[in-house]
C-alpha cells in the first residue's frame, strides 16, 4: 500500500466523519498545543493498559475530534461538552466547567465531557467534581480503565468498543464502524510518522559519518 496515498485518503475521510460534529456548534479557535493534551494523556494510558496500539486513540477521536487543517489531522478536543443534539468545542477548562453548570442549571443531567466524553449520569462517581472531570490524565484514565472492564466482560475489543458508546446493538455497530475507520487512519499515520523518524535518522547518520571522513582527509 502507498502510505501517502493511504493517508491522503484517510485525511478526507476524517474530514468528513468529523464534519457533522463540528456543524454543531459555535467552536472555540482550535490549538494543536490544546489538543494535544488529549493526545499525550491517551498514549499513556494505551502503554499502562498494553491495549492495541491506538485504540484509545481512535475512541478519542470518535468521541471528541476536530479537524485540523493545518497539520491535515484529527485531535481529540479537552474542553468538550455534549448533551443531546448540542456538542460545544469550548476555549478553556474554565469555560467547559461554565458550560456544564449552565446545562445543570437548566435541568440537564445527559451531559457528557471531556476527552472521552465521559456521561456523568451515568458515570456519576466517576470524578470528584467537574475541576477532576476536565482535567486530560484523569478523564482518559477512566475511560481507559472502563474500556479495559468493558473488554475483560466481553472478551472481545469489537464488543468493547460498541459498549463504549451504547448497549444497543444497532447504534453499537455504526458506532463501531466510525471508530474502526479511525483506527486505520491513526495507524497509517504513525506508521508513517515511524518511517519518515527512521530514514531522518538514517540520512542524519550518514551525513555525520560524511563529515568525519571529509574532516580526516
Amino acid at each position: 500500500m502507498n502510505v501517502a496515498r493511504a493517508l491522503t485518503g484517510a485525511a478526507m475521510l476524517a474530514g468528513m466523519l468529523l464534519a457533522h460534529t463540528a456543524a454543531q456548534a459555535a467552536n472555540a479557535p482550535l490549538s494543536a498545543e490544546t489538543a494535544g493534551l488529549c493526545s499525550a494523556a491517551v498514549e499513556r494510558a494505551e502503554a499502562e493498559h498494553r491495549m492495541p496500539p491506538k485504540i484509545l486513540a481512535a475512541l478519542s477521536l470518535a468521541e471528541t475530534g476536530r479537524w485540523y487543517a493545518a497539520g491535515q489531522v484529527s485531535l481529540a478536543w479537552p474542553w468538550t461538552v455534549t448533551s443531546g443534539n448540542y456538542t460545544h468545542y469550548l476555549a478553556d477548562k474554565a469555560s467547559a466547567v461554565a458550560e456544564v453548570k449552565k446545562l445543570q442549571a437548566r435541568g440537564r443531567r445527559n451531559i457528557d465531557v471531556g476527552c472521552m466524553q465521559i456521561n456523568l449520569r451515568y458515570h456519576p462517581d466517576a470524578f470528584a467534581g467537574l475541576e477532576e472531570a476536565f482535567d486530560p490524565d484523569t478523564n482518559v484514565a477512566y475511560a481507559a480503565q472502563f474500556f479495559m472492564d468493558l473488554h475483560d466482560r466481553t472478551r472481545s475489543w469489537t464488543l468493547a468498543i460498541d459498549r463504549y458508546h451504547t448497549s444497543d446493538p444497532v447504534r453499537g455497530l455504526a458506532y463501531r464502524r466510525k471508530v474502526q475507520k479511525l483506527w486505520t487512519i491513526v495507524r497509517l499515520r504513525a506508521a508513517a510518522e515511524h518511517r519518515a523518524a527512521v530514514t531522518a535518522a538514517f540520512l542524519a547518520r550518514r551525513a555525520a559519518r560524511e563529515a568525519k571522513r571529509l574532516a580526516q582527509n
